[in-house]
């Protein structure tokens, strides 16, 4: 009778004091699917993707962060962070005194390009007694502040991102993390259909299939999650990091072709990032901004040109040294002819246009089934995450204000934090 009376004194506490009564451990697995387009499931029949949102929820779409390219906007789903405030700001490491630029892969083991301040949710989780893991996730081949990932894996050199295969063989993988490394939180990446859309443009054929592709895998990470033994503690999250669209090719339009306005030369740069896509930063000669700047200013109506100081505040892409002095982006389906190109289909575009919004799905214990819910900025996945995880986040630009419906409430997480 003694005891009785503790325990329930115990709740009645527990109670009071706003902590969880029955605790029921919770586990996220965070999923890229780089490239996939909020819309890229109306057109093809997904039946794995539609019973994810019938069992769990689906966002209308989301929004991410400009700059929309890979590294930048995976980097701010680790840390909740807009990209001019996490610092990663371009797939490719630059050096403005050498002019040296590093591509996508070997930009992966540029430590310091990485770590330079924020703390992805890896490192935070494990501060706080949780285990993570990630497997090609971008920023996972990096340590920051001395620490990495404590199970992680970095795809090879000239990986096949599109082997279905591997996919099926690197989800067991991440189960397997769970279930024998006792895991909590693991990031999961592939690399399509983002290649295939860009080679073949997002309404080709190539890329319905590449759809269905992500859609039979959709339906194997669910059934290796209940083959493992994780369906009652694992919350699957499914997103991705930008959508894609349509470049105008074959004289369709007025190409945008720097070395073709006048009053621009290239000759009065120190350095430039102007690849192959729609957008660019240049850093002009001592003495040269000026003249750069009114050069390009209004010299293509698809081109906005903007000094660094007055980058519109709502883009959050201006308040960092990274960030060069003149920041360039083309109107959708436009590129920047800095180097010639042959990909049918883009990215790097204003976040605001639709194309380049990409989707979210979400399913596990924490959330509620059958919910469609309007869009959200992706800056607000990451204090989600911490809150199913029960983990203090660090700074951060999200909200749980912006995802909370989404959970259900006699769910129990970990903790109670609240990143507002």
């Amino acid at each position: 009778m003694k005891s009785e009376l503790v325990y329930l004194c115990l709740l009645w506490a527990l109670s009071i004091l706003g902590a969880p009564v029955n605790k029921q451990r919770q586990r996220v697995l965070l999923i890229s699917f780089d490239g996939f387009r909020w819309d890229y499931d109306r057109d093809v029949d997904t039946p794995n993707l539609d019973k994810m949102a019938k069992d769990g929820v689906k966002a209308l779409y989301v929004t991410p962060p400009y700059l929309t390219i890979t590294s930048p906007t995976h980097f701010t789903l680790l840390t909740g962070r807009y990209i001019e405030n996490h610092g990663v700001i371009h797939n490719m490491w630059f050096n403005t005194t050498t002019t040296e630029k590093k591509p996508y892969y070997q930009t992966q083991f540029v430590n310091e390009w990485w770590d330079n301040g924020t703390l992805p949710i890896w490192i935070t989780a494990q501060r706080q007694g949780l285990k993570a893991g990630s497997l090609h996730f971008p920023g996972t081949a990096s340590s920051y502040q001395g620490q990495v990932a404590m199970v992680r894996e970095v795809e090879p050199r000239l990986y096949n991102y599109k082997n279905e295969t591997a996919w099926r063989e690197n989800t067991d993988k991440v189960m397997g993390w769970f279930r024998d490394q006792d895991l909590d939180f693991v990031t999961l990446y592939f690399g399509e259909p983002d290649g295939t859309g860009h080679r073949y443009g997002p309404d080709s054929p190539e890329r319905r299939e590449m759809v269905k592709q992500v859609d039979r895998t959709v339906g194997y990470i669910r059934h290796s999650a209940k083959q493992h033994g994780l369906t009652n503690s694992l919350n699957i999250i499914i997103t991705a990091d930008h959508g894609m669209t349509t470049v105008y090719r074959n004289g369709q339009v007025e190409e945008i072709t720097l070395s073709k306005i006048p009053g621009f030369s290239f000759s009065d740069l120190s350095f430039h990032l102007v690849d192959f896509g729609p957008s660019g930063m240049l850093l002009p000669k001592p003495g040269k901004l000026e003249k750069v700047y009114n050069a390009l200013k209004g010299s293509h109506p698809h081109l906005h040109v903007y000094k660094k100081e007055e980058m519109p505040e709502r883009l959050h892409f201006a308040k960092n040294d990274r960030i060069l002095p003149i920041i360039l982006w083309s109107d959708p389906g436009y590129v920047i002819n800095g180097v010639l190109q042959f990909n049918k289909g883009e990215h790097g575009f204003d976040n605001q246009e639709m194309d380049m919004k990409p989707f979210f799905r979400a399913v596990g214990p924490a959330f509620h089934k059958n919910l469609k819910v309007g869009p959200f900025e992706t800056v607000n996945i990451y204090p989600l995450m911490c809150h199913i995880l029960g983990i203090q986040p660090e700074v951060n630009d999200g909200h749980l204000n912006a995802t909370k419906h989404m959970l259900v409430t006699s769910t129990t997480t970990q903790g109670e934090f609240i990143s507002d």
